[in-house]
């Protein structure tokens, strides 16, 4: 067997890895740094500066270098994959023009109706997507840029996501993986190419697809490490950078989901569930499914917007104790906050929460909302009616996702940092009524990557030969069914029910939030 390893870089939205994996899927070696994952210069606003990010990856890949130099000398490959829905602006020269708008930017452009003309506002009226469409145009922060930043939109060249970024940083190569084009993009998804102007969808985006970058397919050669990155990073001048996808893509890749008896659960910062399919599903009208890391084969998903991120709030806001204790014991604050989901039960004597923090496609005015509080709850029930809550809302996408593409899901496979935890896989199955099952590392994005670098190294024939040698199941969770039919219950009678009884309530709080800003 080849001695070769590979590289994969893995940017979230806190935090960026530098990870050695050799063919096995082994780890031989790893580096985090973490980061402030943006800065805020007015309410609902989150960007970063472009230097910061790969200032941070320089960090990471010495890291990882310094710990394990035998193994880096053995890199014959390097891959990248990220956040989405990330994008900074660049100029004719190739420098950005502004700091990235992160996928968390609330900020909204004020343009929308006009910017469709007469015959469309009245087809989308007549196909029941109205107000979807214009919540999405509303949304699309490079719209935003065009109102009102015209001296950075005039200077525009080219709008580009993260992943493109780190890659031109990295090979002087401004191109991108088909696979991480997932954002408010003139993407065509069905296609997997930039829009063309007979698109239904092209009047969401105020700009062309002349502005947008070349783009490669999964597993082909974007560039390779160029002597200035080399310098900067420790790499070897020459190392090819393979063309990957975006971190939930590679991550429903990494646990080994290929067929459609399996779905990818992704606990992260925002909360997926994923299938791969065959063929071009939307898993709900106008939600476009995404290019999957595999050629041929597509990702429909549903999201719950900063799911796990609601850990870290529960932690800062309520977990002032488990934190020192953390400080005095060595241990993490999030494996003793792990322990109140013992001290409260199934369903939580009614307190239920709904985890819809951002407006969503069905949900344009979102905002979360816990229903049941009684004397009897504690800061314990509130922690897993907060896991439980996530739970719910990744089954009822599950569900959905099953309805809409025709499979029938028989396992769940879990990723991401939430996946840790034996006591959320386990709710995680007696939610779902189905094996949970993880994999040997829950570095599964960074895994994903590093099969798709070494597909492109030619050192595996296919997607399937990949998983062969590179995905191993660590440990299966069996649902209890008693407690299951507890769970729907609840589902049924309380979760279904909450935001068609909350909608115009909240409505109301965002249009008052708007009325009445605070500034930061």
């Amino acid at each position: 067997m080849s001695e070769k390893n590979v590289l994969a870089i893995d940017f979230g939205t806190q935090s960026v890895r530098a990870i050695i994996f050799d063919k096995t899927g082994e780890i031989k070696g790893k580096c985090k740094v973490a980061f402030e994952p943006y800065f805020s210069l007015a309410n609902g606003f989150a960007e970063q500066h472009p230097e910061y990010y790969f200032e941070n990856l320089v960090r990471a890949i010495k890291g990882v270098k310094k710990e394990n130099p035998e193994e880096f000398k053995k890199v014959a490959g390097v891959g990248v994959t990220t956040i989405r829905d990330t994008i900074t602006f660049v100029d004719k020269d190739l420098k950005p023009l502004r700091p990235f708008l992160l996928w968390l930017d609330e900020r909204e452009c004020k343009r929308v109706e006009e910017a469709f003309p007469l015959s469309y506002r009245i087809l989308f009226k007549l196909l029941g997507i109205y107000e979807m469409v214009m919540m999405q145009r509303r949304v699309t922060k490079l719209n935003w840029v065009n109102e009102n930043e015209p001296e950075i939109w005039n200077k525009t060249h080219k709008i580009i996501q993260l992943s493109g970024y780190i890659t031109y940083m990295l090979t002087g190569n401004l191109v991108d993986s088909v696979a991480s084009q997932i954002g408010h993009l003139p993407f065509d998804y069905k296609t997997k190419t930039w829009q063309n102007e007979k698109s239904l969808t092209r009047f969401l985006v105020d700009c062309t697809s002349a502005m947008m970058v070349d783009l490669k397919k999964p597993g082909e050669v974007l560039g390779y490490i160029t002597s200035e990155a080399a310098k900067a990073t420790g790499l070897a001048e020459g190392l090819p950078v393979i063309a990957c996808g975006s971190d939930k893509g590679c991550e429903t890749f990494g646990t080994g989901t290929l067929k459609d008896d399996a779905a990818s659960l992704s606990f992260g910062t925002t909360a997926t569930v994923q299938l791969m399919t065959d063929k071009y599903v939307e898993p709900q009208t106008f939600l476009p499914a995404y290019p999957a890391v595999v050629e041929g084969k597509y990702n429909p998903e549903g999201q719950i917007f900063r799911g796990y991120w609601m850990v870290t709030w529960f932690k800062n806001q309520f977990g002032s104790e488990e934190v020192r204790r953390a400080a005095e014991t060595g241990r993490s604050a999030e494996e003793l906050l792990d322990e109140l989901l013992d001290k409260a039960p199934p369903g939580c004597e009614g307190l239920v929460l709904q985890p819809y923090w951002s407006p969503g496609i069905k949900t344009p005015f979102a905002k979360g909302s816990i229903v049941g509080f009684s004397d009897v709850h504690t800061k314990e029930h509130l922690y897993r009616a907060i896991i439980e809550g996530i739970g719910l809302g990744l089954y009822d996408n599950l569900k959905s996702l099953e309805k809409r593409s025709g499979h029938n899901v028989k396992r769940v496979m879990v990723s991401g940092g939430g996946s840790v935890s034996d006591r959320v896989c386990q709710i995680t199955a007696d939610i779902s009524g189905l094996p949970v099952q993880k994999i040997q590392t829950y570095e599964t994005c960074s895994l994903g990557a590093a099969m798709l670098t070494y597909i492109g190294l030619n050192e595996f024939k296919s997607p399937e030969d990949a998983i062969a040698n590179m995905v191993h199941i660590g440990k299966t969770y069996q649902p209890d069914m008693k407690v299951h039919e507890l769970y729907m219950d609840l589902y049924n009678m309380v979760f279904k029910k909450v935001f068609p009884c909350v909608k115009n309530v909240c409505k109301g709080v965002r249009e008052f939030n708007k009325k009445y800003p605070v500034k930061k």
